[in-house]
């Protein structure tokens, strides 16, 4: 399913309908990527670990939501009401990806964020994230993902407060909280 996936995302965006490439969901539409840097590609970092090993790294949940592209349920999050200062990285490669200064209370029963740590205005070629299309459950959606392992951690929408209008929706199980001033 993984390669059926990959070989699809190569595929020139002009053959999408023109509806899909003005879909309000995927930050403007498929091709409107321009400006998140290359937040769009396949990144180039392979997983370093196999599946059998992640399976022994990783709990149950942190391995299904990272590695199998699940989600933990709504409300149910160890990060879920975390008002403490600090930056949340990634589970499996300990990458920093939110700071709880962009942290918000969406009230969607998951960890928010309005923006990703190293984002500059609209450039996100700076952080620990990349953005993937998502037809999934039948929806586009964008996936957040790790930049450095491929984890998967979420998914953001456009309904998120200024100034970035937007809502990182993180499972907690794909975070390490480390406690400081960020």
């Amino acid at each position: 399913m993984a390669r059926l996936i990959r070989a699809l995302w190569g595929l020139p965006f002009l053959e999408a309908s023109p509806r899909a490439l003005r879909c309000p969901l995927v930050g403007g539409g498929l091709g409107a990527r321009a400006g998140h840097g290359d937040a769009g590609s396949v990144t180039k970092h392979e997983p370093s670990l196999t599946k059998s090993e992640w399976r022994k790294k990783l709990t149950p949940e942190q391995f299904h939501v990272t590695r199998e592209k699940g989600t933990e349920p709504p409300f149910s999050g160890i990060y879920l009401n975390n008002k403490e200062s600090g930056m949340y990285h990634c589970v499996c490669c300990d990458s920093p990806l939110f700071s709880s200064e962009k942290k918000y209370g969406s009230g969607t029963g998951w960890p928010s964020f309005s923006e990703a740590h190293g984002t500059a205005g609209s450039d996100e070629s700076n952080t620990g994230i990349l953005r993937r299309v998502d037809t999934s459950l039948g929806l586009v959606r964008t996936e957040v993902i790790c930049k450095h392992c491929e984890a998967h951690l979420g998914h953001v929408f456009p309904d998120g407060p200024g100034p970035t209008g937007q809502r990182f929706c993180i499972n907690s199980v794909a975070l390490k909280f480390k406690p400081g001033k960020h």
